[in-house]
């Protein structure tokens, strides 16, 4: 994990690539999102992890349009001037949640920082809308950080999804390259206020190959362990495009082991650490 730029030309190591996702569960769920044109983020971000989770009744929807108002190094997400609030979003992704029999939904959004409520009351309404609408159903929220303000992240308090998730994404010396608009203490800031604010159970991902040291990440994993966060994701950084930051490092399985690892000797209550991991990748488990 040291900082020496690697050729990204080169083919991507055996352990990144991926079994083309099968199942009964998997072909029903994508049936069902091909007739009804359900959007899921599984599909959009072309996730790897995308079989087996369907398998395991989990699915991630976006919300709040397509378009971020940011304009992130590593995020695949288009970035421009968003479009008006859609108030029937919480009503279609409840039904779609309900219409796919989904046991565990994560819901995440784009930034929209042109609102003066940064989105959060159709975050809550959402929430509102799938409890009401698929009962059954538990939610992680992945939200955004809302610019720290904590009105916002207390209509999420609120609402009282199962997790609550916010992602660091990197260390603290690579988060102005890698999320141009974010701080790095603002965020641990926002995971740490939803905790005391009551929140029973917060989660943050962190992907790795941007050119952080081993050293740095030991920290940001103390960090965000002293942010008393619950459940920490940590797997390889991907490059969406040829326009989107490089892949400086292919992290070893071994690697992630000896970080997972030390993860849990801080005492996380969960830990996903290997390099197809992604922050919703075994969710379902954690709000246990």
């Amino acid at each position: 994990m040291e900082n020496s730029v690697q050729d990204t030309t080169v083919q991507k190591p055996k352990w990144i690539r991926v079994k083309l996702p099968t199942g009964k569960n998997y072909r029903e769920l994508r049936t069902l999102v091909d007739k009804y044109k359900l959007n899921t983020i599984c599909q959009s971000g072309s996730c790897p992890n995308m079989g087996e989770c369907w398998g395991e009744g989990t699915a991630t929807f976006m919300i709040l349009g397509n378009i971020c108002t940011r304009s992130c190094g590593f995020c695949g997400v288009k970035t421009g001037k968003p479009l008006d609030v859609n108030w029937d979003e919480p009503e279609k992704v409840a039904r779609s949640i309900k219409l796919m029999k989904i046991k565990h939904a994560v819901l995440t959004s784009v930034d929209r920082d042109d609102l003066k409520d940064m989105g959060s009351i159709l975050w809550g309404e959402t929430v509102n809308a799938v409890r009401r609408i698929s009962p059954g159903t538990t939610m992680e929220t992945l939200i955004p950080d809302f610019q720290g303000l904590t009105k916002h992240l207390d209509r999420m308090v609120e609402v009282a999804p199962e997790v609550i998730s916010h992602n660091m994404e990197t260390v603290k010396r690579l988060t102005r390259e890698v999320r141009i608009q974010a701080k790095y203490e603002r965020s641990l800031e926002v995971l740490r206020y939803l905790k005391e604010a009551g929140q029973r159970r917060t989660k943050t991902g962190v992907m790795l190959g941007l050119g952080e040291t081993k050293d740095e990440v030991f920290q940001t994993i103390e960090d965000i362990r002293n942010a008393n966060v619950d459940v920490i994701t940590l797997g390889q950084y991907l490059q969406p495009t040829k326009k989107h930051l490089p892949v400086k490092k292919f992290i070893t399985p071994e690697e992630f082991d000896e970080l997972g690892d030390f993860a849990r000797s801080l005492g996380f209550r969960h830990v996903e650490s290997s390099p197809l991991v992604r922050s919703s990748y075994h969710a379902e488990k954690h709000i246990h």
